[in-house]
């Protein structure tokens, strides 16, 4: 290795936790403008305006609007994605799977999150985006899809006789109504109902979901 390489390497430092906050910060204003407005609808001039930065600053941390996309939709989906691993893991040492405690495996730990961080429920909007604009396919298949895979599988385990597709889309219309359930729950109010204990609405869903999965 050369000298010129070495001392490249030795000048190299992990970002200060100035620049690390000023991110962090970025990324929250990213999330909140492109929940509200759709990634067409969002300027990164809004997302400067929302986060109090210098619209060169969202351009530097950001590398353009598509790639501040990815990286808003991508920093919270490995911990989704661990918690509903852990939960399903948990759901196994307990006993023999049922197709209740999978979807429960699933939905469970974004409601709860959702719950407990108020800046879940800007994500679910979020993902609601992703889900239903073919062009974020990609996206949808590097940070979701290896998870839901893991979860479709155990559903085809249990119930043998629903073909693979059925179940697929049986799951995709599970996952629409937890988003919603999240992101619209004004409309069951406003339609005489009250979203008020979110364990009972858990259990709702995975009920839902489960008597559609075996209907078909």
């Amino acid at each position: 290795m050369s000298a010129g390489i070495v001392k490249t390497k030795q000048r190299q430092r992990a970002p200060s936790r100035r620049s690390l906050e000023t991110r962090a910060r970025i990324l929250d204003a990213a999330e909140r403008v492109f929940a509200a407005k759709g990634f067409d609808g969002a300027t990164m001039r809004d997302i400067a305006s929302e986060a109090g930065e210098p619209v060169s600053l969202i351009h530097h941390h950001g590398q353009g609007k598509e790639v501040l996309f990815h990286q808003t939709v991508a920093r919270r989906a490995d911990t989704l994605a661990e918690a509903r691993r852990t939960a399903l893991e948990v759901s196994k040492a307990d006993g023999p799977l049922t197709v209740e405690a999978v979807l429960a495996a699933f939905f469970g730990p974004y409601l709860d999150l959702a719950a407990e961080q108020p800046e879940w429920l800007a994500y679910a909007r979020l993902i609601a985006h992703v889900s239903a604009d073919p062009r974020w396919r990609d996206l949808a298949a590097e940070l979701f899809d290896p998870t839901a895979q893991v979860f479709v599988a155990e559903l085809a385990v249990l119930l043998p006789d629903t073909p693979p597709e059925r179940i697929a889309s049986g799951f995709v219309f599970g996952v629409s109504s937890m988003l919603a359930l999240v992101t619209s729950d004004w409309r069951v109010a406003a339609l005489g109902g009250a979203v008020t204990d979110r364990a009972k609405a858990r259990d709702r869903l995975v009920a839902y979901t489960a008597a559609g999965l075996r209907a078909l």
